[in-house]
């Protein structure tokens, strides 16, 4: 994963906030799946609200330097940590527009 490469939020879940944490359930077959909830904390419920508009690596490391005051090669590595496993697992994707973009180039 690279500092520019630009994330945005799955259409493939929902999202609620309940008790200050943030609850992701996947959406398979228009049903939930109940299996795999994720919980984000304080920094992950930031950075997936950053989410709901396309945002670099970059930008989200960024915003955690600044929210959380630690130094931004950390919160960077954090963050390329953070956003990876959720890529794995399907909660954050490339939008369609980053493609349109590359296959101009």
């Amino acid at each position: 994963m690279t500092r520019d490469e630009t994330l945005v939020r799955s259409q493939a879940v929902v999202a609620r906030v309940v008790a200050g944490e943030t609850l992701i359930v996947p959406i398979r077959a228009k049903v939930g799946d109940l299996a795999s909830i994720y919980s984000f904390n304080g920094t992950g419920s930031l950075i997936w609200k950053l989410l709901e508009s396309p945002r670099t690596v970059e930008e989200l490391a960024a915003a955690v330097a600044q929210a959380y005051e630690v130094e931004p090669a950390q919160a960077e590595q954090d963050v390329v940590s953070f956003v990876s496993e959720m890529k794995s697992v399907g909660l954050v994707e490339v939008p369609a527009t980053a493609f349109v973009a590359m296959a101009g180039d």
